[in-house]
């Protein structure tokens, strides 16, 4: 990984150049720059999944200078990035770019997963690994928001502190496993209507135990690997669903419906205060190697983030 100079991109149609002033890192990174997760065909090849910034050429209803907002396919970690118009949301008034920078895809990603695919309501249940992550913390805010009861699990100490802050009503020590028979007792036998899971194979087991009646189970990454021996028992006996997704992947015209519809809903809290980006460091570009040893060692709270200014 290096600091290096590259033209600037070319706007294609319907996209708008952005002149970028703050990224986040994501574990999608990590695994990128180690080359076990390739960008999507056509994508940029420089490292980096969302940004703050400025219009820095005008398209569509985008304004010269506007602040914006948005998940990409790549490219983040550069002083300019090509985005889809449709695609961009704008910065609410008073977050500063580095805070800007930690809600595209943490707070994108919570909702196609909890809302989109997994339907959570007002009066429902959900367990949230990680979630003193950027995806987690994101999790528990909009579920929180949405009148729904969290349970959590959390790596150390400080991490478990933080969730709490935020509202959930159990937090579970990460390194302890095992966490259905806790969040059973928590939920008087019943079990959480959802989980939302960034383990994968070795979490399996729990996540059904833990599920009530009809749950959800809603995967979004592998951390601790991805195979292993499953028993399918509980997705029949119990009704289970069972949907996994990426955000990187999914495909524009649902990308654009997602931001338009989550947009709607989430930029008013945020001007609001009822939705706070998460931000644990900020570092300047030339410290990226930094900034990633940072999340490999899982000493963040929230998002890192990167300043291109």
């Amino acid at each position: 990984m290096h600091v290096g100079i590259v033209a600037t991109p070319t706007p294609g149609p319907g996209q708008v150049l952005v002149r970028v002033h703050a990224a986040a890192l994501n574990r999608a990174d990590l695994l990128q720059r180690r080359g076990l997760y390739p960008p999507p065909a056509g994508a940029s090849q420089i490292l980096g999944l969302e940004v703050a910034g400025t219009v820095a050429q005008t398209a569509a209803n985008w304004s010269l200078g506007q602040r914006v907002m948005a998940v990409v396919t790549g490219g983040a970690y550069a002083e300019y990035v090509a985005v889809p118009a449709a695609e961009l949301l704008p910065i609410p008034e008073l977050l500063s770019d580095s805070a800007a920078a930690a809600i595209p895809e943490a707070f994108l990603t919570a909702w196609l997963n909890l809302i989109t695919l997994g339907g959570m309501k007002h009066g429902e249940s959900v367990f949230i690994h990680a979630g003193a992550s950027g995806v987690g913390s994101a999790a528990l805010q909009l579920a929180r928001a949405m009148g729904v009861d969290t349970y959590t699990a959390a790596g150390d100490e400080s991490k478990r502190a933080f969730c709490a802050r935020l509202g959930a009503r159990l937090v579970r020590d990460s390194r302890a496993g095992g966490h259905a028979p806790a969040v059973r007792e928590a939920t008087g036998g019943r079990g959480v209507d959802l989980v939302l899971d960034m383990l994968g194979a070795p979490a399996w087991e729990d996540n059904c135990a833990m599920l009530a009646q009809g749950g959800r189970l809603l995967l979004l990454g592998f951390l601790a690997g991805s195979k292993g021996t499953l028993d399918l028992g509980p997705i029949l006996t119990r009704s289970l669903t069972v949907k996994g997704t990426t955000l990187r992947r999914t495909p524009a015209a649902a990308k654009a419906e997602l931001v338009s519809t989550a947009g709607a809903w989430l930029l008013p809290r945020f001007a609001d205060g009822t939705l706070v980006p998460v931000v644990d460091r900020v570092y300047d570009l030339t410290d990226v190697a930094a900034a990633h040893q940072r999340m490999e060692a899982n000493q963040n709270i929230g998002k890192i983030i990167l300043n291109l200014q």
